[in-house]
Formats: structure tokens, sequence, C-alpha cells
């Protein structure tokens, strides 16, 4: 049995990493500041006795005794992450640096949850780990796509000059049960819209797109990258190399919902990347990882989670 420690455990992602994490007989303590994450996503853990919950922000220091440390904090929808680009950034860099040295002190793993947003409105499609990017360090989107940059490089330098074990994983689009119903992101926007009957509004004329991941996917990636190799750190893509554009994902809510919504236009934000595809050959060799759920099996899940929501 290890002692787990998750940042942002109460969040999409983390909360079903500690469920998956319990469930193979770990302690898990999940800290969460609850700016994003929700106490409705680990309520059903709270009786586990191998479960603690910890309200914590991570820009402050925290000294607990763990064996392991996933740092998932961080808002991770442009809804949440505009809010307060100086927290957000603070939460990224400051953040990094509080648990790195919780690692380098305990001389544990620590695995960093990055994102495709460090490609920035990528230049090479599809993106693999050697590309550099392509960021505006002055954009809106700034705070969480540079924030998450200086995070791998804090990463990688703890990793050169203090030997701290590191792993780092590049996030591609995730969706499933537990996103928050208002995050703006555009599996979630979609299903909400669709099943309330209102227009479901699509940025730009609809052909930017994205590749789309199932949650428990993920988990599973994200797991193997902790538990691959001493020496590999990645950082590795962990995303469905499945494009869609935003007017086929929209087509395929509205039928599999039964919605009569329309769809209604609006400009495109700033800073909005047109592309968004990982190569995950590097996942295939290093991890044995590749998506298993294809788009409809997981919106199947992810529909019906919304649907009980909202009807309460």
């Amino acid at each position: 049995m290890k002692r787990i420690l998750i940042t942002g455990g109460a969040g999409f992602l983390g909360s079903h990493l500690c469920e998956r994490l319990l469930n193979e007989g770990n302690e898990v303590l999940c800290v969460d500041n609850l700016f994003t994450g929700r106490k409705s996503n680990i309520h059903h853990l709270l009786d586990n006795k191998n479960f603690e919950f910890l309200r914590h922000d991570v820009t402050f220091p925290l000294f607990v005794e763990v064996d392991e440390i996933y740092n998932l904090a961080c808002p991770a929808s442009p809804v949440h992450y505009q809010f307060d680009p100086v927290q957000t950034t603070k939460t990224s860099v400051i953040g990094a640096i509080n648990m790195l040295g919780l690692a380098k002190r305990l001389k544990i793993k620590i695995l960093q949850a990055s994102t495709s947003e460090v490609y920035g409105d990528p230049e090479v499609h599809p993106q693999p780990e050697s590309y550099k990017g392509s960021v505006s360090t002055t954009g809106i989107r700034a705070c969480y796509d540079e924030g998450k940059r200086c995070a791998e490089t804090l990463f990688f330098d703890y990793h050169r000059q203090h030997k701290v074990a590191i792993k780092v994983m590049r996030i591609f689009n995730t969706y499933g049960p537990r996103m928050h119903p208002n995050d703006g992101r555009v599996v979630s926007n979609f299903i909400v819209q669709a099943l309330k009957g209102q227009d479901i509004t699509i940025f730009g004329d609809g052909r930017q797109t994205r590749s789309f991941c199932y949650v428990d996917d993920n988990i599973e990636g994200m797991c193997r990258l902790m538990n691959s190799r001493d020496g590999f750190t990645g950082p590795v893509n962990i995303g469905n190399p499945g494009e869609f554009t935003m007017l086929e994902l929209a087509q395929l809510v509205i039928e599999m919902t039964g919605s009569k919504s329309q769809l209604k236009f609006l400009p495109l934000p700033q800073d909005d990347p047109m592309q968004r595809k990982p190569v995950i050959d590097l996942a295939k060799k290093e991890l044995d990882w590749e998506p298993k759920i294809d788009l409809r099996s997981g919106l199947v899940k992810t529909i019906d989670y919304f649907d009980k929501l909202l009807k309460g």
C-alpha cells in the first residue's frame, strides 16, 4: 500500500484518479482548494478509511508524508483559468515549485499533468512531443499555456539539478462524467445545450478540430506513466488521435441526445487553436498505451451523467 498525494483531487480528472488508486488498495490524500474542484466529485469516497480530503491551495507550501505525488492542481478550461489569470499562473508555477520541493525532500516520484496547450496554435500537425509549440506570451490564454510550459521547465530543472524522479504527461482534450457543466469546454457545452434544447454555440466556422480522449483511457495512461521504467521522464502525449471538427461533434451530440437544438455560430475567441491531434507513438512504445474507448461510446456515458445532473 502506498500513500499517494493528488493535488486537484476533487476536480474532473483528479476525482477519477482518486477512485482508481483507492480501488488498487492505496491510501489517497486528496488536496484541493475547491476553486474548480467540487466536493460532490469525491463525496462517494469520503467514507473510505483510506481516503483523506484536505482543503489547501498549492501556492502555499504543504508538509505531509507521502510515497508519490500526482500534481493535477490548476483550472483547466478557458472560462475558469481566464477568470483569475494571475492566480492560474501562480497555481502552475508556484504550485509546481512547492510540490517539487516536497518530492525533493521526500525523495519520491512526482507526475506533472501538463497539457497539449503547451503546443499553442500548432504549426505542425499532428503534434509530436518534439514540437516546441507556437504560443502567444501576451494572449488571454497565456496564463494557462505559459504557466504549464514553465511548470514543465521546473520539473526538468529539478530533475537535472536535484535528481528528482519526474514524469510529465501532456493531456489532450479529455471528457467524461464529472466534467463541470459550466466549464465552457466543447463536449460539456454541446451536451448541456442539447439536453436543454438550447442553440449549440459554435465558435468560428466549426471546422477547427480536436481529439477527444475518454477519462478512463486518460487515467490508465496517467497510471502507466507513473509506473513506467526508471529514467523515463516524458514528456509524453496522452490523448486520442481520432480527430473531429466542431461541426461533426455538434451533429453527433444532437443525434445522440435526440435534441432539436440548432447551431449558432459566434466569433472565434482570441488564440483559439485551429488543430489538435496527438502523436502517441511514444506512449505506445514506453507505456504500451493507446485509447480503447471511441467517441460515441464515451459520449453515451457522458450524456447519461449530464442528463441525470440536469434533472437533479
